[in-house]
């Protein structure tokens, strides 16, 4: 239930978390969990007290480094997560560990007043990674966060933007930063699509059996022909052929396709050809 709640309702989770530390205070796996949840609904000094137990227990290990630095910073203690960013520990943090350790750092760099600082501490490899990763989007966001405390507002813009892209989860508000950098306002249209489509509709739409335009009407005949210098004498704006059943003539009423026994001209009457000579009496 801890896991489960954990995004939802993060105070809920910890006390899920808290009762089965109750009564399972020896079990590593229970101490690492509870570590989790606390951080996640705010409780720093819970976070890396459970955090710490996890680890001598033997189930914690570098993974959650990242949120015992960050929990650190959470206790107004930046120096002490920049010792942890510096640790034996750290160089044994695979990718994913590492970009987070740089996140972590760069807000102990700014919570410190070292902007620059909290800057260049970001760009690393993976911040120009052509691939986007599981990290992309809060690397993005980090550095981009950097860069607007710094003061430097026209790069961070870009790189909000880029966050906005590769958040496909919803995870930061990346997308809401980058508007009020821009001045912009964000308007949800969700709601008004399904009236302004019916709006639109009947505005623009014809009504359902009105006289369609023949072919005759769309072709021009007799159009002098005009030829492109650069396109070796090819003629351009040649007359074509078009028939009712053409796309273009139902661009506006694509779910009305004309019946099968419609009255269909042939292309000969597009190009106003001469009239064909009356038909014979069947007894001549």
């Amino acid at each position: 239930m801890a896991g489960r709640l954990a995004e939802d309702d993060p105070e809920q989770s910890y006390k899920h978390a808290r009762a089965a530390r109750r009564v399972a205070s020896r079990v590593g796996i229970v101490r690492e969990a509870a570590g989790l949840a606390a951080y996640h609904a705010g409780e720093w000094a819970e976070a890396l007290a459970e955090l710490r137990a996890a680890r001598r227990l033997g189930a914690g290990d570098e993974t959650y480094l990242p949120v015992m630095a960050d929990s650190e910073r959470g206790l107004g203690r930046p120096e002490r997560a920049l010792d942890l960013v510096k640790s034996p520990e750290a160089s044994r943090l695979d990718t994913a560990g590492l970009v987070e350790l740089r996140i972590v750092e760069s807000g102990a760099r700014r919570d410190l007043g070292q902007h620059d600082a909290a800057v260049v501490t970001l760009q690393i490899p993976e911040l120009r990674d052509r691939r986007l990763r599981p990290w992309s989007a809060r690397l993005f966001y980090a550095y981009a966060d950097a860069l607007a405390e710094a003061g430097r507002e026209t790069e961070a813009s870009d790189w909000f933007a880029r966050s906005a892209a590769a958040d496909r989860d919803g995870e930061t508000d990346a997308a809401e930063r980058y508007a009020e950098i821009e001045g912009l306002e964000i308007v949800d249209t969700e709601e008004d699509d399904d009236t302004f489509v019916a709006d639109a509709e009947l505005d623009e739409a014809p009504t359902v059996g009105a006289d369609e335009p023949e072919a005759q009407d769309v072709v021009v005949a007799d159009e002098p022909d005009v030829t492109d210098p650069a396109d070796d004498g090819e003629a351009l704006g040649e007359p074509v052929a078009e028939t009712a059943t053409d796309p273009l003539t139902f661009a506006f009423a694509p779910d009305t396709p004309p019946a099968a026994d419609a009255d269909v001209p042939e292309a000969p009457a597009v190009f106003l050809a001469p009239e064909p000579a009356p038909e014979k009496d069947e007894d001549e």
